[in-house]
């Protein structure tokens, strides 16, 4: 039988999981209902793409692209070896912050020395996974979390540190403002092994029908 932390979602079966939620939980019903089924939201297993997520981290969405987009106009070919050969004046330039430089390079070489093997995500527990990304300098729950999530297709990862989706639960829950993190984590407890599917239905909800700016939800 296949461990837990390993179920996975794909998109021949992301709109069958919805509808499970969906006869599970009439809140998650609604939002079906009202907006239809969320984008299949991925990325690769790359250093990209974790680039992207450290840069995404307390910024808009549209601030961290921005920055993606300068960092592969200056080295063409987002690799660990070429980042790496930047300086802080260049990446400055790309709009990256001093602290996020930091992580970047940190990450660069953690690949480069061969302590972090991303080609191996694939077979690991979410745990372990979360373990090893966290260990670096500058990655935390929420980016380990949307790595999880969307570059490796993990189904039951609920981000509980993401200001959106926490804000769409308490909205579709009705969920007074003093609700504490355990009391949510209970909620979404009752969606597993599929919360990282139901994240996705919070956040569609959110970008649907909330007229706020988003910081953190990822495209």
């Amino acid at each position: 039988m296949i461990h837990q932390a390993l179920i996975q979602f794909t998109e021949s079966n992301y709109h069958t999981i919805c509808d499970q939620l969906a006869l599970a939980d009439a809140d998650l019903a609604a939002i079906i209902k009202t907006h239809g089924y969320p984008p299949f939201w991925s990325r690769p297993n790359s250093f990209e793409s974790l680039v992207h997520i450290i840069l995404e981290q307390q910024v808009s969405l549209a601030s961290a692209l921005s920055a993606l987009n300068k960092l592969k106009e200056r080295v063409q070919e987002l690799t660990p070896a070429r980042i790496i050969l930047l300086t802080d004046e260049e990446m400055r330039a790309c709009y990256v912050s001093r602290q996020k430089n930091s992580y970047i390079k940190y990450l660069a070489e953690a690949l480069l020395s061969g302590q972090l093997k991303l080609e191996e995500f694939q077979d690991l527990p979410d745990d372990e996974i979360r373990s090893k990304l966290t260990a670096l300098k500058g990655i935390g729950n929420w980016t380990a979390d949307v790595y999880l999530m969307f570059a490796l297709q993990r189904a039951d990862i609920f981000p509980i540190g993401d200001l959106a989706a926490v804000n769409a639960l308490k909205r579709v829950k009705q969920l007074p403002a003093e609700v504490t993190r355990e009391e949510m984590l209970e909620i979404t407890a009752q969606w597993q092994p599929h919360r990282t599917i139901a994240a996705m239905l919070l956040w569609h909800y959110y970008l649907s029908s909330a007229k706020v700016k988003v910081s953190n939800v990822i495209p």
